[in-house]
């Protein structure tokens, strides 16, 4: 399972998507999510979904990696689903009734909307860090909060720690899978007893991943200290972000799926 996590995770490529400016993606990602809200008819998702696997066949990235984003908030999915399905009061006769159990038409709707919805929010953030290394990602986030700085934000700052966070998510990920491995060889039981156990046998993972962490954190810092690291004041890039054709395109298109689901939505 610690394998199956793919959060901050880059696939290199030369794809059409790869190629795109970062502020670009980050954007559509934007407007892909409020775009999943706008929608509250099935009929919406179509354009949704065509899309989606558009974007995915033209990247070049492999299902798998798909199903491995899903896979870690499958239970999420599951528990979400239920919990609309039970909780969802309906104006008419329940579609089943048992004990205090009432199951509704607009409970199984709801729920459908939002295993929906949580599916495509997953997919739809992971091709952005799939296919947007960690320095196009903090260069894209610094250039699009850079107006915001005149009000006392911190555009830099603010995006070398996000994508500190995102670049290390992976590296945690096998530094917790080693730990557990080590404790496991040395005879640790991990998997059986009760949940109060389970939580228990959390402990001899927990700590020497916070003191791994911590160490990763001021090794990390000596170093950007080494290579005199001053903050966002008057630093330079090697690549210029630049706005192209690609990203008009891609804009264009972007553009017409708001247009055709919401149209199709509300018709």
């Amino acid at each position: 399972m610690i394998k199956d996590i793919t959060i901050g995770q880059y696939i290199p490529g030369k794809s059409f998507i790869h190629k795109l400016d970062p502020r670009t993606k980050i954007l559509l990602s934007l407007v892909y999510i409020v775009n999943l809200f706008l929608i509250n008819k099935f009929k919406g998702y179509i354009f949704i979904t065509a899309f989606t696997f558009f974007i995915i066949f033209i990247s070049g990235i492999k299902m798998k990696y798909i199903y491995k984003s899903l896979k870690p908030i499958l239970l999420l999915i599951i528990f979400t689903g239920a919990l609309n399905i039970f909780m969802t009061p309906g104006s008419a006769a329940p579609l089943f009734h048992w004990s205090f159990i009432h199951i509704y038409k607009e409970g199984l709707i709801l729920a459908a909307f939002m295993s929906i919805r949580l599916i495509f929010l997953i997919v739809g953030t992971s091709m952005l860090t799939y296919t947007t290394s960690p320095i196009e990602l903090t260069d894209g986030i610094e250039k699009l909060l850079t107006p915001f700085s005149k009000i006392g934000l911190p555009a830099h700052e603010f995006a070398m720690m996000m994508t500190i966070a995102l670049r290390f998510i992976p590296t945690l990920i096998d530094e917790t899978d080693k730990i557990m491995k080590a404790q496991m060889a040395r005879g640790a039981d991990l998997d059986s007893g009760n949940l109060i156990k389970k939580a228990k046998s959390l402990i001899p993972i927990l700590v020497p991943l916070f003191i791994s962490s911590f160490r990763r954190a001021d090794e990390l810092a000596m170093a950007m200290e080494a290579r005199c690291y001053r903050g966002g004041d008057g630093r330079t890039r090697m690549k210029q972000l630049r706005f192209t054709s690609k990203d008009c395109t891609a804009v264009f298109f972007s553009v017409a799926l708001v247009v055709v689901s919401v149209f199709s939505n509300y018709l």
